[in-house]
């Protein structure tokens, strides 16, 4: 039985959330804005509440399921209370609604059974609704440099503090696309967010530093819409 509080928490004093966290999600809704229906959204997965505060800006009718009760508590909490949390998994919640919008966040990676989740929000999509999954990308440079120095067996490797924070899997676009395509759901558009180069603390320091700027970041935004298979992040938008 899993303990989704505690792959909540950060371990070996590792963060869980990091600048550059926030940086890719403001780049996330530019990526996904002229995609974004409007209606009703859910958003699968919360944790703090991070990437819930920024859809909650743009959806006032917004539904939140999370398994872990800590995560959720810290959420509402945070956000405005007209926000409908939901503590429950993804495979056995019950939604009484379908929605125009659904957000799969850095979760995907996360479950046990991705195509039963993806195959579960197909069946909450609205006929014009679309779904939006992000996951972490496995062939990002700064994980292959991670591989070439030792620190990971190989690209999709998933690392101890990352098993511990609940990562079942880290994804390519072959991989993510496989488990979408068995969801029975259509491919509607793809890319990447961010070339990066470096670990999510690196990238942090190098901001605190004041070596990296805005202006680099948005450069690297540039060059992954060029190069999304290089990207920190990457994400399909799928219709039914």
């Amino acid at each position: 039985m899993r303990d989704f509080d505690r792959e909540a928490i950060p371990v070996d004093g590792k963060k869980y959330d990091y600048e550059f966290d926030r940086i890719v999600r403001r780049y996330m809704m530019r990526a996904f804005e002229p995609f974004l229906p409007s209606g009703p959204a859910l958003e699968l997965g919360c944790h703090s509440g991070e990437s819930t505060g920024v859809l909650a800006e743009r959806y006032p009718r917004l539904t939140v399921v999370d398994a872990s009760p800590m995560m959720v508590a810290a959420a509402s909490t945070a956000l405005r209370t007209d926000v409908r949390f939901v503590t429950a998994t993804f495979e056995s919640v019950e939604l009484p609604e379908q929605y125009d919008a659904i957000f799969l966040i850095n979760s995907l990676e996360h479950v046990d059974d991705p195509v039963l989740v993806l195959s579960r929000a197909r069946c909450w999509l609205s006929e014009r609704g679309r779904l939006f999954v992000l996951v972490p990308n496995a062939n990002a440079p700064s994980r292959q440099i991670a591989v070439k120095m030792g620190l990971l067996p190989f690209n999709q490797g998933v690392t101890e503090p990352e098993r511990a924070n609940g990562h079942r899997r880290t994804y390519t676009f072959d991989t993510l696309e496989r488990d979408i395509r068995a969801a029975r759901l259509t491919i509607l558009y793809r890319g990447g967010i961010i070339f990066k180069a470096l670990a999510n603390y690196q990238m942090d320091q190098a901001l605190q530093a004041g070596i990296i700027t805005p202006e680099y970041i948005e450069g690297c935004y540039q060059l992954g819409a060029q190069y999304p298979e290089l990207c920190a992040s990457i994400y399909a938008i799928c219709g039914r």
